[in-house]
């Protein structure tokens, strides 16, 4: 099993940047994808971009070009680079780690894009 921790989450100005991280314990880290998801207010969550244990990701399309998905295994970290930001980008920020049959949550990041 595995337990997260996002951080790096804050308030932010239109066009900013933001870098959100995700610790975990526990073992086995490295055999897990890791995604980022978010939920607005009044919205579903949904998926942002997620990283496989070999390294391979993917992306929303509403994020494409402007986020960035990494994994340091090592540090049983995986971190959400985020670049020019916009208002409908504001939401709570949830990392997870998930493998057939298994997934783990994190407690989410409040991301506020505003002026």
């Amino acid at each position: 099993q595995v337990q997260l921790v996002e951080s790096g989450g804050g308030l932010v100005q239109p066009g900013g940047s933001l870098r959100l991280s995700c610790s975990a314990s526990g073992s086995r880290f490295g055999i897990y994808t890791m995604g980022w998801y978010r939920q607005a207010p009044g919205k579903q969550r949904v998926l942002v971009a997620a990283i496989t244990n070999i390294g391979s990701t993917n992306y929303a399309d509403s994020v494409k070009g402007r986020f960035t998905i990494s994994r340091d295994n090592a540090k049983k970290a995986v971190y959400l680079e985020m670049n020019s930001l916009k208002p409908e980008d504001t939401a709570v920020y949830y990392c997870k780690a998930f493998k057939s049959g298994y997934d783990s949550w994190g407690q989410g990041t409040q991301v506020t894009v505003s002026s």
